[in-house]
């Protein structure tokens, strides 16, 4: 089977022609220009023109280029640019997928920069540059964040004889089995990026050892916690949109009304209220899960390492984390920036306009060192990859947890073990 890799370097040669071809004008006129790669925000374009007219008051000879894609597109593309020697100047990146570059040598290492500028560092979060280093390097500053939450439907809990948020996994467990009636579940999950990884991470299991060199679930607490999660999936506890539905199927089982308790990222519980008004802060309890494991949901900006001016590119991603654009993006999508003075005031603002996002949101930004499910390695999409192919049917019923769990050790050791 080709891996990730291979496929968005065939990707790339497939697009290279058009590419060099695209950036052979400005190349030709000598003009100074740098790039910025945005991922699934064509909404955004009036603020970053702003961004670009504040940053041409410094920089007025240098021309920014803004260029959108959506998720699925945006791996192909920025690895089309990298092969053409045309790599964005500015990067927005989702989740681990900097790992890949930035271990590759494309990134360029923002530490220095961070050196030099005190009050840059100083306007993030305890813990938020933390995300986005590895090998004792910043690779990206923070941009927008999320992570993963426990969201209770307060009615149907009270229905169901549930007194409280569970606080283990076997409360969990538990507590969703009192649900009862047609089409009701106790429990639900997202299940992409490593989502669901906290209801392991309870168990004291992890996806690979400290130095990302091999497996580390197949255990005793892995088979048992994986044969747990079959059960209760079997058993109607667990809805089985878990483990088959990504983002609108989950969301939208929530939102229903059948559902006691969802484990999701803030951004699941805002998508699921715009569907249904009982989703407010009287209806809806919010948590982090026990042991305050969660998984993020994270957006950082970057620098190519090919970038002609690094220096401009930095003060461009200054400026978008600026205290005044970043209050602008985090009131419009009511999302945590961990800007620490931004996500103050708007928690101060969302307190009275929304409390349950308030609350959702404030959780978001604790607890920062307690993130699983979040692999600083190029090979986090395959390791992923590989574990759910062999999971996933165990969770819809099929096929013997010990057996899966080995067989995907197997798989994955050996994919580590490849240069």
């Amino acid at each position: 089977m080709l891996n990730r890799k291979t496929l968005l370097t065939r990707a790339a040669a497939a697009l290279l022609l058009g590419t060099v071809a695209a950036a052979l004008p400005a190349q030709a006129q000598g003009q100074k220009k740098i790039t910025l790669l945005t991922w699934n925000l064509p909404v955004y374009g009036e603020k970053i023109a702003a961004w670009t007219k504040e940053f041409n008051q410094k920089y007025p000879d240098i021309q920014v280029e803004w260029i959108d894609k959506k998720g699925t597109e945006w791996a192909t593309f920025y690895q089309a640019q990298l092969a053409a020697g045309t790599a964005p100047d500015v990067v927005n990146i989702q989740g681990t997928l900097w790992a890949e570059y930035a271990l590759d040598d494309r990134l360029l290492d923002l530490t220095p920069y961070l050196a030099k500028d005190a009050a840059l560092k100083a306007r993030f979060a305890p813990g938020a540059l933390d995300i986005w280093s590895a090998n004792g390097k910043n690779w990206l500053l923070p941009w927008y964040f999320s992570k993963t939450l426990l969201f209770g439907n307060k009615a149907l809990m009270k229905a169901s004889g549930i007194d409280a948020m569970p606080r283990s996994f076997d409360e969990l467990m538990a507590a969703s089995a009192k649900v009862k009636g047609p089409g009701k579940s106790g429990f639900l999950t997202t299940n992409f990026d490593w989502l669901y990884w906290p209801l392991f991470k309870m168990n004291g299991v992890d996806v690979l050892n400290p130095t990302l060199t091999k497996a580390a679930f197949n255990t005793a607490a892995g088979a048992a916690t994986l044969a747990k999660l079959s059960e209760a999936t079997r058993n109607g506890v667990i809805n089985n949109i878990s483990w088959t539905g990504r983002w609108v199927e989950p969301n939208t089982a929530f939102a229903s009304g059948n559902v006691a308790m969802y484990l999701a990222p803030t951004s699941a519980l805002f998508w699921a209220a715009s569907k249904a008004d009982w989703i407010d802060e009287k209806g809806v309890e919010v948590v982090e899960l026990a042991g305050l494991y969660a998984v993020p949901n994270n957006h950082g900006f970057g620098v190519s390492k090919s970038s002609k001016y690094p220096d401009a590119a930095v003060e461009l991603i200054k400026i978008a984390t600026s205290d005044k654009w970043q209050k602008v993006f985090a009131e419009n999508f009511s999302v945590a920036t961990l800007n620490t003075a931004v996500d103050k005031a708007l928690l101060e603002k969302m307190r009275d306009e929304n409390p349950l996002k308030a609350k959702a949101l404030e959780l978001t930004t604790r607890n920062l060192d307690k993130m699983t499910g979040y692999l600083k390695t190029p090979k986090d999409a395959r390791v992923k990859d590989i574990f759910w192919t062999e999971v996933q049917p165990v969770l819809l019923g099929k096929g013997d947890a010990a057996a899966a769990l080995a067989k995907a050790q197997e798989r994955i050791d050996r994919e580590l073990a490849r240069p």
